[in-house]
C-alpha cells in the first residue's frame, strides 16, 4: 500500500525501466534507470544522515528542473527531512527570507549563480549549516560548501548500509511533514504551506483513478518543480504510474525538446498553450491563400466535431469524414512539432480560454483542465473525459469527505474546501492559518465560483482581485482578460479600474501580427518601441478591444488602453511561477501609464 512519498518511490522503482528519468547532456537525452536512481537516492540519504541531518531538519532546494532535484526530493521524503522548494528565479533577499523562515539546515543549489544568492544572505541565516552545489565550483567564503559528487561518493562509501534506507522509508507516516511550499507573496511576505505525505498521496492516488495514465507513458518536465502543480502531476504522479520523465533544457529550447522527447502526456499552464496557438496562427497568416483556406476549412470541421468529442458521443459520419481529412491534411503537421505522440494534455495554474481548449481538441490533442491551489496539494477538481465543458474546471475530485461536501460555495461566492489534500496550515504563522479556515474547518480558497447542475465548477475570479469601480459596480477581470488574449493582435492584458470611474487596460500586442499589419498598411516603424507609439496602432488595438466590449455590460467595457512595448515576464517579477499576473506589482511598475489613462 502506498501511504507516503517514500512508499511511492520504492513502489515505482519496481518498474525497473532503463529510462525512469532523462536529462539532456551534450545535446542528447541520457536516461537514468530505476535501479540507478534508487542507488543515488539511497546514497544521498546515507550521506545526509552521516553529516548529522535528522528527521525534522529542513532541506531547501534552489534549482531548475533536473535529476538532482528529484534525487534530493526523494531522499528528503525517505529521511524525514521536510523539503523547502525555492524558485531559482527569486532574488537573493527573497531566497534568504524563505531560508530563514523555514529554518533550513541544508540548502542544495544547482549552479554557482544560485549558490551566490545564498552566500550573500548567509550571515542572516542562523540555522543554515551546509550548502550542496550540484555543478561547477565556487569560493565557499569560509562556509561549509560541498559538491554533489562528493555527497554521492560519501554515500557510495557506505554501500553496505543501503538496505537500512528502505527500513528508514518504512518509518515515515502519512502525517509527517513532507514539504514547505511558499506562496508567491504578491500581497506581502510569502507563507509556507505545510503539506504532509498524506496530503500529496491522497491527491496523487485520486488523480490516477480518474485520468487514463499508463506505464510507459512519457512526459517533458518544464514547469518549475518548485511549483505544486508540476511537483504533484509531473513529478510524483507520473513517476508513480511508471512514466518516463525527461527534463527540458530550458524554456527557450522547449520546442526542440518536445521533438526530441516525443512525450505522450503534456502537463502545462495556459500560457504555453497560448504561445503554441499564437505560433500556429502566425504561420497560417503568413502562408498562401490556398493553405489559409484549407486551415480554416479544417477548423470548421473540427468545431463541428468538438461537441461530440467533449462528451464522447458518436460523431455523425459526414462530420467524422471531414474531421479525419482535416487531421490528416492539416492538424497532424501541428502535432508533429510536439513529437507527434501526445495522447492528452493537462492544464492548470490559471484559467484556460474556451477558444484554446476548442482549438486543441480540434487538432487531436484533448486538454483536461483542472483547478487547485498550493494549499490543497493542489487538485480540487478537473474535467473528466466524456464530460468536458469549456470554461469550467470539472467536478470535484471527491463528492464528499467524511460525510460533508468536499467543496462548497460560501454565501459570498467563495469556494471552500475540506478533505485529505488540504494543508495543515502555514509554517510559523498561526494568524494566517486561522484566517484561512472558516468556523466549520473549510479552507478559504480566495476564489469566486459556482457549481452547475451537473456539479461542475466554474471559476469566475479571485476574491481579492475583483474590481470595484467608484460607482460601486463589481466586475471580474480574468474572463475579460482571457477574451482579450484570444485576439490575434493581443498576447497579454491586465484590466485596471478598482476605485476608478471607468475600466482601462494595459495591453501587450502580439508583435508578429502587428508588424505584418503595419507592413500591409505601409506604416513605417523603426522598432517595436516606436510602433506602439503610433496613433494608427492605438486605433487598431482599440478596434480589437471594441470587439470584446460588445460582449460586456456597459460598466465592464474598456474605455482606454495603454500599449506596452514588452511582455510581462517571470524574471521581471511581474508573473507568478505559474505565469499568472501579479496585479500589485503591475500596478506599481506601470503607475505612470495607468494614471495617464485617467487624466
Amino acid at each position: 500500500m502506498v501511504a507516503t512519498i517514500a512508499d511511492l518511490f520504492y513502489k515505482a522503482c519496481e518498474f525497473d525501466y532503463p529510462n525512469a528519468l532523462s536529462h539532456k547532456k551534450d545535446g542528447t537525452y541520457t536516461p537514468i534507470s530505476h535501479k540507478e536512481l534508487q542507488a543515488r537516492v539511497e546514497r544521498m540519504v546515507l550521506a545526509m544522515q552521516a553529516r548529522g541531518l535528522r528527521a525534522g531538519d529542513a532541506v531547501a532546494l534552489v534549482s531548475e528542473n533536473r535529476p538532482e532535484w528529484a534525487i534530493t526530493d526523494y531522499a528528503c521524503a525517505i529521511g524525514g527531512f521536510p523539503s523547502v522548494t525555492i524558485y531559482p528565479t527569486l532574488n537573493a533577499p527573497q531566497t534568504g527570507y524563505i531560508l530563514r523562515n523555514s529554518e533550513s539546515r541544508w540548502v542544495v543549489c544547482s549552479t554557482p549563480e544560485q549558490a551566490k544568492k545564498v552566500l550573500e544572505q548567509w550571515d542572516n541565516l542562523p540555522r543554515l549549516e551546509t550548502l550542496i552545489l550540484m555543478e561547477g565550483s565556487l569560493d565557499p567564503q569560509g562556509r561549509n560548501l560541498i559538491t554533489w559528487d562528493q555527497v554521492q561518493a560519501e554515500g557510495k562509501a557506505m554501500e553496505a548500509h543501503r538496505p537500512e534506507v528502505r527500513q528508514l522509508a518504512r518509518a515515515r507516516k502519512p502525517t509527517d511533514l513532507l514539504t514547505l511550499i511558499y506562496t508567491s507573496g504578491t500581497t506581502g511576505d510569502p507563507k509556507g504551506a505545510m503539506l504532509t505525505h498524506g496530503n500529496l498521496i491522497s491527491n496523487i492516488l485520486r488523480c490516477v483513478e480518474i485520468l487514463p495514465m499508463l506505464p510507459g507513458d512519457s512526459s517533458l518536465s518544464f514547469l518549475p518543480l518548485s511549483h505544486i502543480f508540476e511537483r504533484m502531476a509531473g513529478h510524483y504522479t507520473l513517476f508513480h504510474i511508471g512514466a518516463t520523465i525527461a527534463y527540458a533544457e530550458n524554456m527557450t529550447t522547449l520546442a526542440e525538446d518536445l521533438r526530441q522527447v516525443r512525450p505522450t502526456i503534456l502537463v502545462s499552464v495556459p500560457r504555453i498553450y497560448e504561445k503554441i496557438y499564437a505560433n500556429v496562427r502566425e504561420n497560417v497568416a503568413a502562408s498562401s491563400i490556398v493553405k489559409r483556406f484549407i486551415f480554416h476549412w479544417a477548423m470548421l470541421a473540427g468545431r463541428m466535431a468538438v461537441p461530440y468529442l467533449y462528451e464522447e458521443k458518436p460523431i455523425p459520419p459526414w462530420i467524422r469524414f471531414q474531421l479525419w481529412w482535416s487531421r490528416h491534411l492539416v492538424f497532424s503537421k501541428i502535432l508533429a512539432r510536439t513529437g507527434g505522440r501526445l495522447r492528452f494534455a493537462v492544464s492548470g495554474g490559471a484559467p484556460l480560454a474556451p477558444m484554446l481548449m476548442e482549438f486543441f481538441w480540434c487538432i487531436g490533442l484533448p486538454i483536461i483542465e483542472g483547478y487547485g491551489l498550493t494549499e490543497t496539494s493542489p487538485v480540487l477538481s478537473f474535467n473528466r473525459f466524456g464530460e468536458v465543458a469549456p470554461g469550467k474546471v470539472g467536478r470535484p475530485i471527491y463528492d464528499e469527505w467524511k460525510g460533508r461536501p468536499f467543496l462548497k460555495i460560501a454565501p459570498d461566492g467563495e469556494i471552500l474546501a475540506q478533505g485529505p489534500c488540504v494543508m495543515q496550515g502555514y509554517w510559523k504563522n498561526e494568524k494566517a492559518t486561522a484566517e484561512s479556515f472558516d468556523p466549520d474547518g473549510y479552507f478559504r480558497t480566495g476564489d469566486i465560483g459556482e457549481l452547475d447542475p451537473q456539479g461542475r465548477l466554474k471559476i469566475t475570479d479571485r476574491k481579492k482581485e475583483l474590481i470595484i469601480t467608484s460607482g460601486g459596480k463589481n466586475l471580474a477581470p480574468q474572463p475579460i482578460e482571457e477574451a482579450l488574449k484570444t485576439d490575434k493582435y493581443i498576447t497579454q492584458a491586465v484590466l485596471i479600474g478598482d476605485q476608478r470611474n471607468f475600466v482601462t487596460a494595459l495591453v501587450v500586442p502580439n508583435f508578429s501580427s502587428l508588424r505584418r499589419w503595419a507592413g500591409y498598411k505601409k506604416l513605417h516603424c523603426n522598432d517595436d518601441v516606436d510602433m506602439v507609439t503610433k496613433p494608427e496602432v492605438y486605433a487598431k488595438l482599440m478596434q480589437r478591444v471594441e470587439r470584446v466590449n460588445q460582449q460586456l455590460s456597459k460598466f465592464e467595457q474598456i474605455k482606454k488602453i495603454s500599449i506596452l512595448d514588452h511582455e510581462f515576464t517571470l524574471e521581471s517579477g511581474q508573473l507568478t511561477p505559474s505565469l499568472k499576473v501579479k496585479r500589485r506589482v503591475i500596478n506599481e511598475m506601470y503607475a505612470e501609464q495607468i494614471e495617464a489613462m485617467y487624466r
